[in-house]
């Protein structure tokens, strides 16, 4: 999906999107938001910005937002490696 935002100038560089690549600046704050609010897993953070397991944890580190798997997390990860000794 491809969206656009208009953001006025007086706010563009508060929020850094006046410096280099600020459609990733913002990508990235919405996934920081996703993350925060619970509504995006560690996982779906890394493929939406296209990152490695150990540069997402860094990314997440870097603003703050590092913390332990959630319950959840830890539940998937355990089924998903059943399923792998299923095969």
């Amino acid at each position: 999906m491809i969206f656009s935002v208009e953001v006025p100038d007086t706010f563009a560089k508060p929020l850094h999107l006046d410096g280099p690549q600020p459609d990733r600046r913002a990508l990235e704050a919405l996934a920081l938001d996703g993350y925060r609010s619970g509504e995006l897993s560690r996982g779906q953070v890394s493929e939406l910005l296209d990152l490695e397991v150990n540069e997402t944890m860094a990314f997440l580190k870097q603003h703050g937002s590092a913390h332990g798997l959630t319950f959840e997390e830890h539940e998937r990860s355990i089924e998903r490696f059943r399923k792998s000794l299923e095969r």
